[in-house]
């Protein structure tokens, strides 16, 4: 999968995609090679998931990197997805969120709001209770999990 990696970021940075994950599940018969990708903004549309497919599919065939049969499935790692990284948090500033606590702050155990800061220390999601703002300034080495969230 290194290897996957190793030329899939650079192809998709040259049309304004990153990559989210690869995954190869042996569980579906032939098996799937799922390459989650979005956009540098974090948006994904259909065309491009079929652009991007196009060319990995073509990079793929290429070069024989599978000697068994299966089945590229090129996707969006969806609406609601977990962060995984300091670079990913980074990226969700200004998008909605849902962070989970290791250990409770100020009564709280997990806060759904927007993320409004960050630094290297802490984030800052800003929610409402009741109608009245509130903000929570959570320190990083307290969130047990942060995923983007989708907002109603």
């Amino acid at each position: 999968m290194e290897t996957l990696k190793s030329w899939l970021v650079p192809l998709l940075k040259e049309h304004g995609c990153r990559l989210y994950d690869v995954e190869w599940d042996k569980s579906m018969k032939p098996p799937v090679l799922r390459i989650s990708i979005e956009k540098e903004d974090g948006s994904m549309d259909l065309d491009t998931c079929a652009e991007m497919s196009d060319l990995i599919s073509a990079r793929l065939d290429d070069d024989d990197h599978f000697t068994e049969e299966y089945m590229l499935e090129v996707c969006s790692p969806g609406a609601e997805r977990e962060l995984r990284s300091a670079e990913e948090i980074d990226a969700a500033l200004g998008k909605h969120v849902y962070v989970k606590l290791k250990e409770a702050k100020d009564g709280l155990q997990d806060v759904t709001g927007d993320l409004k800061e960050i630094t290297p220390e802490t984030i800052t999601v800003s929610y409402f209770v009741k109608g009245r703002p509130k903000k929570a300034v959570i320190a990083r080495d307290n969130i047990a999990l942060i995923m983007t969230a989708v907002k109603f």
